[in-house]
């Protein structure tokens, strides 16, 4: 059988373009007032995320070591992977306008309940990350399936990349914003709740912009639709799993520890890093945006890969705010060809009324891998300074050494013959 993440784009055309449904549009029509609304959404809600990268002064002064902040972000990971189905299917059913809606309420409830935690070993900051995780969760995954259900497949990887670049720029602004409302924090705890109510309040920002931009939406028509489980089997590929795990673990490692080995190397700010990356994620992303369909999804997956890993490596001789251009070049380079690609070459098989499912699922493992990675970075800065070695270096080695074997395995995979 073909495997059909291993083709480019316009191979897989073939077999889907006829399911792209009652939404699909082409050429100068992607580019409207829903897409730009959506764009405006996502940007906010991005903008809340980049706020909370300073998450590990939150943890701090709770009391808590990276170790628990390791614990935090990936146990509240953990929600989010878990509602991954029921929100792909709820997205099928009813359309990906409710989810994304109730999702932003999620996301500003939860931003704010943070306000109310003392604690950072008690059951209320994991249940609040979990809230916040999942409300995230659902925010991406109705806009991207909103968004890549408006087009053919040869041009998914580059709309989902396009929506992407909000991200960036949200990031990018978020994490300023950031360092700015806690540059006074030193143990104090009215900048943390300045960044925690402002992002409340963008993510609530964000909802007229869904509601607008999903305005007039047309629903797929209703289909039967048996158990999940066996759509899954037969039109996700394992390694496309694989793909997100490894790349979701390696993607949200800045997010969740860059700030704690900045304040090792006495570097106060690191918004430097997001906002390069970003600006390379976002030119990337707009000057690149038809080379996944010129050059197939292998290729481009492969090169984010070897991108991603050279990023990690270049963070270990980081020892001035400055130096943290050069993994921001990098990561930001392998950001914007690896989320597209992914998504696209996983969800790409599924017909057009399970498209939700197939955002959600590859979503998910994006998400899986911040579960799994998170903790993993944690006990590797634990256990390494228990062995003598030095911590951040010894993380980011083992992190650039599983994105290597990863692209080398898919590249592998890749090239063996199909049946």
């Amino acid at each position: 059988m073909i495997r059909p993440s291993s083709l480019p784009v316009s191979t897989l055309v073939k077999t889907s373009t006829k399911e792209g449904g009652d939404n699909a549009q082409d050429g100068c029509c992607i580019y409207n007032r829903s897409f730009w609304s959506a764009f405006t959404a996502n940007t906010l809600v991005a903008i809340t995320l980049g706020l909370t990268y300073r998450y590990a002064d939150f943890v701090a002064y709770l009391g808590g070591t990276e170790l628990h902040l390791g614990w935090i972000v990936g146990v509240g990971m953990v929600g989010s992977v878990a509602t991954r189905l029921w929100l792909g299917a709820g997205i099928d059913r009813h359309g990906p306008r409710i989810m994304w809606l109730a999702s932003l309420a999620l996301l500003t409830i939860s931003s704010l309940a943070h306000l109310a935690i003392a604690k950072h070993d008690g059951v209320a900051i994991y249940l609040v990350r979990i809230a916040f995780s999942t409300a995230l969760a659902g925010v991406w995954s109705a806009s991207t399936t909103f968004v890549s259900a408006r087009v053919a497949v040869p041009r998914m990887a580059e709309v989902i990349g396009m929506l992407g670049t909000s991200g960036f720029l949200g990031i990018m602004l978020g994490t300023q914003l950031g360092d700015w409302l806690c540059a006074g924090v030193n143990g104090n705890r009215g900048p943390i709740d300045r960044m925690f109510i402002a992002a409340g309040l963008f993510a609530a920002a964000a909802a007229p912009f869904a509601w607008l931009a999903t305005q007039g939406y047309v629903r797929p028509a209703d289909h039967a639709r048996g158990p999940l489980l066996p759509v899954v089997r037969r039109h996700q590929t394992g390694m496309a799993l694989v793909l997100g795990l490894v790349a979701g673990a390696a993607i949200s490692l800045p997010a969740t520890f860059l700030r704690a080995y900045a304040a090792e190397v006495h570097i106060v700010r690191i918004g430097l890093f997001f906002a390069v990356c970003a600006m390379v994620a976002l030119i990337s992303r707009v000057t690149a945006r038809r080379l996944p369909q010129r050059l197939g999804l292998p290729r481009m997956i492969v090169f984010g890969f070897a991108a991603m890993a050279a990023a990690q490596l270049t963070f270990i001789p980081v020892s001035k705010e400055w130096h943290l251009i050069v993994p921001g070049l990098l990561a930001g380079l392998a950001q914007a060809i690896l989320y597209p690609t992914i998504v696209t070459a996983s969800s790409s098989p599924f017909p057009s009324r399970y498209r939700g499912l197939a955002t959600t699922l590859i979503l998910a493992a994006f998400d899986l891998g911040q579960v799994v990675g998170a903790p993993a970075a944690g006990a590797v800065l634990h256990y390494s300074q228990a062995l003598g070695l030095p911590s951040y270096p010894s993380m980011f080695v083992a992190m650039a050494a599983a994105l290597v074997l990863t692209g080398a395995w898919y590249a592998v995979w890749c090239a063996r013959p199909r049946s």
